[in-house]
């Protein structure tokens, strides 16, 4: 079942929403409130989840909030590489979380966290063990980043490129499962905390591992998961098709469902980093997705859910 909806993902980086256009982001605020009303109105007992923010900084939360964002989420994420890109080290993670506390008393998720194999396979079973020592039991939620390694003939989701040395490369090193799907020395670690710690994996359209995926975190033992559906999949032929493929064989799952992508079409500029042209339509594919697949029935509140996590 759909547990949350998050809108958007990664709003203060550059890969997913481009700052040139909206340095301030005015624009992204606008669209995240309009969203986050359509989402409430389409089923009022559903958290809202704001896009896990990368970098973890205080200071973008301080913006959204003086905007009004702040008034129309349930839960603020994060999301946090420490071995892999960011500019701090892994033990400073209870840190990171707290200069989010001091802005907000919204409930703090990590909706990623991972670590890559790209240097050694070793370096993720000792830091997905350390991570959930320094987690476990501090945040209602941990989704771990990823099962599967991105397949190299894909694109990373991502504007370094070559340009910043090893960071492009380390995005196809991140899963639990090499891209041939065999299992990882991190996998086994994993497993003893697959009921505590989640997992985010994301699928491309007509994804071909969203079977094997589903039977691995079966066999983990996972209980929830976080994805996406993509604004800009939207519109490719028999897309309502693969998303009812897709939430249909996620269903034995708790799913924190990502709404994001602009459509080339349908952007400021050509890119799905790019504000949309008209908020609104953004903020009616969450609904209607909202509408398909978690449909209110009245049947808690969204207090009770955020309470029950």
């Amino acid at each position: 079942m759909i547990e949350a909806a998050m809108i958007w993902n990664e709003p203060n980086n550059k890969s997913h929403w481009d700052p040139e256009i909206d340095p301030d982001w005015r624009l992204f605020a606008e669209m995240a409130i309009a969203a986050g009303r359509a989402i409430r109105e389409a089923n009022p007992n559903l958290p809202r989840v704001l896009g896990g923010i990368s970098p973890i900084d205080p200071g973008f939360i301080d913006n959204l909030k003086k905007r009004g964002v702040l008034d129309h989420v349930d839960v603020v994420a994060v999301h946090g590489f420490p071995l892999d890109w960011n500019l701090w080290q892994i033990h400073e993670w209870p840190a990171k979380i707290d200069e989010i506390r001091s802005v907000t008393d919204k409930p703090i998720w990590v909706t990623e966290v991972g670590i890559s194999t790209f240097g050694a396979e070793e370096v993720q079973v000792w830091g997905l063990k350390r991570t959930a020592e320094l987690l476990v039991g501090q945040v209602p939620k941990i989704h771990w980043y990823s099962l599967y390694d991105l397949p190299r003939a894909w694109e990373a989701t991502t504007r370094h490129r070559e340009a910043e040395g090893s960071s492009y490369y380390r995005h196809f090193y991140m899963g639990l499962l090499r891209e041939d799907g065999t299992p990882k020395p991190a996998l086994e670690e994993y497993a003893k905390t697959a009921s505590q710690m989640g997992l985010c994996q994301w699928f491309h359209f007509e994804d071909h591992r969203l079977d094997d995926a589903v039977a691995w975190m079966k066999r983990l033992g996972v209980k929830y998961l976080r994805t996406g559906l993509s604004w800009a999949d939207s519109f490719r032929p028999n897309a309502l098709e693969w998303f009812d493929r897709q939430m249909e064989a996620l269903a034995d799952f708790d799913v924190t469902v990502t709404f994001c992508f602009t459509p080339e079409h349908r952007g400021i500029a050509p890119h799905h980093t790019s504000p949309p042209q008209v908020k609104e339509e953004f903020a009616e594919f969450c609904a209607s997705m909202i509408r398909r697949y978690a449909p209110h029935t009245g049947t808690s509140s969204t207090q009770q859910v955020l309470e029950a996590l």
